[in-house]
């Protein structure tokens, strides 16, 4: 999707969602509660992906982003689906969603604006351009700060400025304010809970200041799901390319893998988006060894891969090293 900042979804949608929906049906889930729905659906809404599977605890969180205007943070380990969590409630909502990665290079100028020079009536002129953090609040639009640990701490004021539910953004080069639209939304997601990396995994994330962390109404943790629910959101993606019994080896692989990060034995984990990778290998390869050893195993220090070797060895009774 290319954002264009020039098109106000304002002037295309109802200020608020003009439909109500059951939750137990969009999500799949035991809830009792009916939700907010656009019966309008535009380019900026993500496409739904129909084999996603959702977290109940975390799904209502960010139903309550939605809902009640509530600003919302999920946390949690690498490759555990925060942002594609956010991503697809938002999908089946009709929700216009945009993403913003906070990383190194995203700068205040990157968020406010800045002065460019364009052409009108033939002439150069020098306006401003409004970034993307005006835009969004000006329309109905939920917004996803991905990796929040992450950003430079200028970056972070101007975040700090439209954390709160009526929180206005000023523009001291234009002399205005902007306030938020009723339908714009703020989440993030973060590897951290904004107390810096303790773990050694997330090398760029910093602490966050408490005082912006205080200002974040809602913050979930979505981690490692059960077995049974990982396995079932593998053999959804994957249909019958596999079996249950090489689903269930992969699963039990993985959480052996982040047994064995938890005891401080190996430094790196297997996670769901790497088994769902190493799952898409085997179809490409046709070999289970040699997919696995692409996908993770090579990724391992060398001192550990005899480890994890032995995992692998546990699960499928024989040597991922052929």
């Amino acid at each position: 999707m290319t954002l264009s900042t020039t098109h106000s979804l304002a002037e295309t949608l109802p200020q608020t969602p003009d439909s109500l929906k059951s939750a137990r049906d969009l999500f799949g889930l035991d809830l009792d509660i009916e939700v907010p729905v656009w019966s309008k659906r535009t380019s900026y809404v993500p496409e739904i992906d129909s084999t996603y599977r959702f977290d109940k605890d975390t799904t209502r969180a960010i139903l309550a982003g939605f809902m009640h205007n509530r600003r919302v943070l999920v946390q949690g380990f690498h490759g555990t689906g925060k942002s594609s969590h956010i991503d697809q409630v938002a999908a089946r909502l009709n929700w216009p969603c945009v993403r913003i990665n906070l990383d190194s290079h995203i700068s205040r100028i990157d968020l406010i604006g800045k002065d460019a020079i364009t052409l009108k009536d033939g002439k150069q002129v020098t306006e401003f351009k409004e970034g993307l953090l005006p835009w969004c609040l000006q329309n109905p639009c939920s917004l996803i700060f991905d990796e929040y640990d992450a950003g430079r701490p200028d970056v972070m004021f101007v975040i700090q400025r439209v954390l709160e539910a009526s929180g206005a953004l000023t523009l001291l080069d234009q002399n205005r304010v902007i306030q938020p639209h009723p339908s714009f939304r703020l989440f993030a997601t973060a590897n951290t809970v904004g107390l810096g990396d303790t773990t050694g995994l997330y090398h760029g994330t910093q602490q966050i200041n408490q005082g912006q962390m205080d200002r974040w109404n809602i913050v979930a943790s979505l981690n490692y799901l059960p077995a049974e629910q990982e396995c079932s959101i593998i053999k959804a993606k994957m249909g019958d390319h596999f079996n249950d019994e090489l689903i269930g080896q992969m699963v039990t692989l993985a959480n052996l893998s982040r047994a064995g990060f938890m005891n401080g034995d190996i430094s790196t984990v297997i996670s769901p988006r790497t088994v769902l990778s190493w799952a898409e290998n085997i179809t490409i390869f046709s070999d289970v060894a040699f997919a696995f050893r692409l996908s993770f195993l090579n990724k391992c220090d060398e001192a550990e891969r005899s480890i994890v070797a032995e995992y692998y060895q546990r699960c499928f009774n024989e040597s991922p090293l052929g």
